[in-house]
């Protein structure tokens, strides 16, 4: 039964009587639900219903839609509308900022700060144009605000989701009028697409091709539909550029005619702050101005923080003026998202809670990104759906729901906490939905039924809908009559069987369960004690720093729960700043011998700094400058030669063997990303090639030899101590290694199971990788099949930098903190807390023997850390003075034997 609609509010504005209008209209058609609406009128359920809210003037295309999927005449109910908006005066209360969602066409107005993009994209004369740019950049909005909004033509837009066919076939319905199960089956043939469409084609969130489509056909059919038509431009996140590669077409059609979409420049950011108020008649603050400016000037995937953080500041706003405290009073640009999602799940009922757990979790993949899931496999309730649409979180319309952005992930803690603890969960969520999609599709042919291992293999404890539970059940019941003969052939032998082991299990069992139910009690009773003494440990940090030590060290010697573990990790490190540096931090690397550090900056320089313990203050050097940021840094392993490559493309080398920089000549060569075999130094370009250079002391430096690994273009590399294996990470996130004994006849080894940005080797069997939220520690004695050993967490940022030693992990994530973890037999242990940076840590070191931590941030400091090597037993209870007493062990511990973890 559809859920009763809202009564309307009290009073005779204008605006109330419209409402009241449609909703009579809406009953004179039947009183269809919103649902049936939206199917009809192409907008979304939330939509129509907000129109007839009476809140707000629903805008023109709306209430011509309403006013059609309920029979009635567009065009007068068009002029209705334009008679009582001219009537109203402007609603103060609609935001001029579009918050997580994307702009769409009808926000022009208020888009601001990409007019030169836009122009750009109307003057082209390409056929085909591929916007690049990492996810919040910014590049839906300019698609749809800038290049939609501006072209008189009409517009083909959508996504390719998990069937680009269908995806095409619905918005070329909506575009036309046509029905869209008659279109699928014509598009069918990729040629019919220009066909139908003459004009402008634009393909959002292109890398759905990838993510969402499992099906190398439909990839193909997009691929050949697109390079046929007369004009296309698609969106693509930057890091899977490595895919497009892999489709000779896309490559041919990309080739010159590519749009690399990057942070706003400071003018293009002011207007995007400042003109969508001015256009309401508002303002925004000097001082906010200025705050604004400073967080999010030369961040590429702030853009959606920004705009959800202004549209919350506008709730907050005196008058017409948008102030800082108002700012401050939301949580700023990293909190303000994380307030407004925890406000609305809190506001929920129980079992409304778990509900927007479940539909959150099942719009987003295991690689963090979004995915749109229809309505029939939400199965939500529309009470639960519309309040996260209302609160700009969802994106709901009529094919089915989204996430407003991929920002929402990693900007909300409560949400990626659930991401990563159910991040196996959600892959084998993903591979059952599809597999369940495939079976239905097929008209529950048997054939498509899981069988063997893969059934066996989907987990326990999935949130089904009801064609999945459907699937699996019929998947048992055909694996169980698969099993039924050979069943009824051993049966008896296993009833004898059974019958002998029952009679041995009572004999044991009534020997030993005395004994066990005690022991069990008493170790349940231990660990309910621990855990609340952990919890209390933490708390009491402020206040008792030596007795909270001392209480989480017995908590972990009484029982060693990893809970425990981590409250025994240090939070005082002593840290001294070698360097205020001009501008942000945005490479490091440590010397071998410690003598040294290498740092590279946004503004392009290279900068040596001496660690020699002298009294004079440490001295620094400028070794090199790059026309652009420098994105890597590599010092070969005797500390004498550093490498920097620069967003310039150009590599500089700078001979450091004697203390001060010499800079050397200028490697003839355009490369991305750089790493040291040896005394050789790799470059790697655009197109993924390998370039050996050696003599680099000489006047003129040599190629060695060149390498094509065929994986496209490569964002990092690392090199095994010995030369001879390489993990290449492409820009697709995907790391493999590779055999380069001989560099003229490579060899792919592997492939990791896991994404990440960066590689790192350490020793000739150890391999870490960085993925968003966590660092994963694979065992390589094999490189043909690495082995995940362990996965480190970030502890809620995401990861920025991370640095691989012998015995130590360093992991700096973006909410300036770093955690350092201690390697051994068993899993990591976190050793140490850093807290001192004001903003991200954005580059990590250590030093040779792993107890000393170099960082730099985006607040320009480089700091060198001093943390405790030893035992924390022994550092705990050196600084535990008074020594814990029985009465504060009982307030702790209870009734458990006293025995205190430091003794004198």
């Amino acid at each position: 039964m559809p859920r009763r609609e809202r009564p309307l509010d009290e009073g005779e504005s204008g605006v109330l009587r419209f409402a009241a209008d449609l909703r009579r209209l809406r009953e004179r058609a039947g009183s269809p639900t919103y649902r049936e609406l939206s199917r009809r009128a192409h907008y979304s359920a939330a939509a129509l219903s907000e129109a007839a809210g009476g809140r707000k003037l629903p805008s023109l295309a709306v209430t011509k839609a309403y006013a059609k999927a309920c029979d009635a005449d567009p065009e007068e109910w068009a002029r209705r509308w334009r008679a009582v908006a001219e009537a109203e005066p402007h609603a103060a209360e609609d935001s001029p900022y579009v918050g997580l969602a994307m702009f769409q066409p009808d926000d022009a107005p208020k888009f601001f700060g990409r007019e030169r993009l836009t122009a750009e994209l109307l003057a082209t004369k390409n056929r085909f144009t591929g916007v690049f740019g990492p996810s919040g950049v910014g590049k839906s909005s300019l698609l749809r605000a800038g290049l939609i909004a501006r072209t008189r033509e009409p517009v083909l837009l959508f996504t390719p989701g998990a069937n680009p066919v269908e995806e095409c076939a619905l918005a070329l319905a909506r575009l036309t009028g046509g029905e869209a199960i008659e279109l699928a089956d014509e598009l069918k043939e990729p040629s019919q697409l220009r066909h139908r469409h003459g004009h402008l084609v634009v393909v959002d969130q292109f890398e759905e091709l990838f993510t969402l489509c499992r099906n190398e056909e439909l990839r193909q059919w997009l691929i050949t539909a697109l390079t046929g038509c007369r004009k296309v431009v698609i969106g693509i996140r930057a890091d899977y550029y490595g895919h497009c590669a892999q489709y000779p077409e896309l490559v041919e059609a990309l080739d010159g005619s590519q749009l690399l979409l990057g942070p706003m420049t400071p003018d293009e950011l002011r207007l995007a702050i400042t003109e969508p108020a001015t256009v309401v008649g508002a303002k925004v603050e000097t001082a906010l101005l200025a705050r604004l400016m400073a967080d999010a000037v030369g961040q590429a995937a702030v853009l959606p923080l920004l705009s959800h953080a202004l549209a919350q500041t506008w709730q907050h706003r005196r008058g017409m003026t948008l102030t800082l405290a108002g700012y401050e009073e939301v949580g700023g640009l990293d909190h303000a998202v994380a307030r407004t999602a925890q406000e609305v799940f809190d506001a929920l009922s129980p079992a409304g809670r778990e509900q927007a757990k479940r539909i959150l979790l099942r719009l987003v993949t295991a690689e963090d990104t979004k995915r749109r899931a229809d309505h029939a496999e939400l199965e939500a309730d529309d009470e639960v759906l519309f309040a996260l649409a209302a609160a700009r979180l969802v994106v709901i319309d009529r094919d089915g729901v989204e996430l407003a952005h991929e920002a929402l992930i990693r900007g909300w803690p409560t949400f990626q906490g659930w991401v990563e603890e159910d991040r196996e969960n959600i892959k084998a969520q993903r591979e059952l939905t599809l597999a369940t999609q495939t079976w239905e599709s097929l008209d529950r042919d048997a054939g498509a039924l899981l069988r063997g291992r893969r059934l066996a293999n989907v987990p326990g404890g999935l949130s089904l809908n009801a064609g999945e539970r459907a699937f699996l059940a019929a998947s048992l019941a055909a694996e169980q009559e698969v099993s039924a003969s050979a069943r009824r052939r051993t049966r008896r032998q296993r009833q004898l069987l059974a019958a002998l082991a029952a009679l041995v299990v009572v004999a044991a069992s009534s020997t030993a369960f005395a004994l066990q139910a005690g022991k069990a009690a008493d170790e349940q009773r231990a660990n309910a004690a621990v855990l609340g003494a952990v919890g209390e440990a933490a708390a009491l940090r402020s206040t008792n720093p030596a007795l909270a030590q001392q209480v989480a060290l017995a908590a972990y010697q009484l029982v060693p729960l990893p809970q425990a573990r981590n409250g025994l990790r240090q939070e005082d490190v002593p840290s001294q700043v070698l360097r205020e540096a001009q501008s942000e931090v945005t490479a490091l690397v440590v010397g071998p011998t410690l003598q040294q550090i290498a740092t590279g900056h946004r503004d392009g320089t290279v900068v040596l700094t001496g660690l020699a313990d002298l009294p004079a203050p440490r001295a620094s050097y400028d070794a090199t400058r790059h026309s652009g940021a420098v994105t890597a840094l590599a010092m070969d392993s005797t500390g004498g030669l550093v490498a920097s490559a620069g967003d310039d493309g150009t590599v500089h080398v700078v001979d450091v063997s004697l203390g001060k920089p010499r800079e050397l000549p200028v490697l003839p060569v355009r490369a991305i990303a750089i790493a040291w075999q040896g005394s050789t130094l790799v470059t790697t370009d655009e197109a993924g090639t390998l370039s050996f250079w050696t003599d680099l002391r000489r006047e003129r430096p040599r190629l060695l030899t060149t390498a094509q690994l065929g994986l496209g273009p490569l964002a990092g590399l690392s090199f095994r101590p010995d030369g001879q294996v390489l993990a290449a990470v492409t820009t697709g996130r995907a790391v493999h290694l590779v055999d380069v004994t001989d560099p003229r006849d490579v060899k792919l080894l592997s492939l990791t199971r896991e994404f990440a940005g960066t590689a790192q080797f350490a020793g000739a069997e150890r391999l870490m990788t960085t993925a968003r939220t966590a660092v994963h520690l694979w065992d390589t004695t094999d490189p043909r099949g690495p082995v995940l050993r362990a996965r480190i967490p970030s502890g809620g940022g995401e990861v920025t930098s991370a640095w691989l030693g012998a015995d130590h992990v360093a992991v700096a994530t973006d909410d300036g903190l770093v955690r350092l973890w201690r390697l051994g037999a068993g899993e990591p242990v976190e050793q140490a807390l850093l807290r001192g940076h004001a903003g991200p840590v954005t580059a990590v070191g250590l030093t040779p023997q792993g107890d000393e931590v170099v960082t730099g941030g985006a607040d320009r400091a480089v700091r060198l850390w001093n943390a405790d090597p030893r035992d924390p037993a022994v550092r705990i209870c050196e600084q535990a003075i008074p020594r814990m007493t029985r009465e504060e062990w009982e307030q702790f511990f209870g009734d458990l034997d006293f025995t205190p973890p430091c003794r004198d």
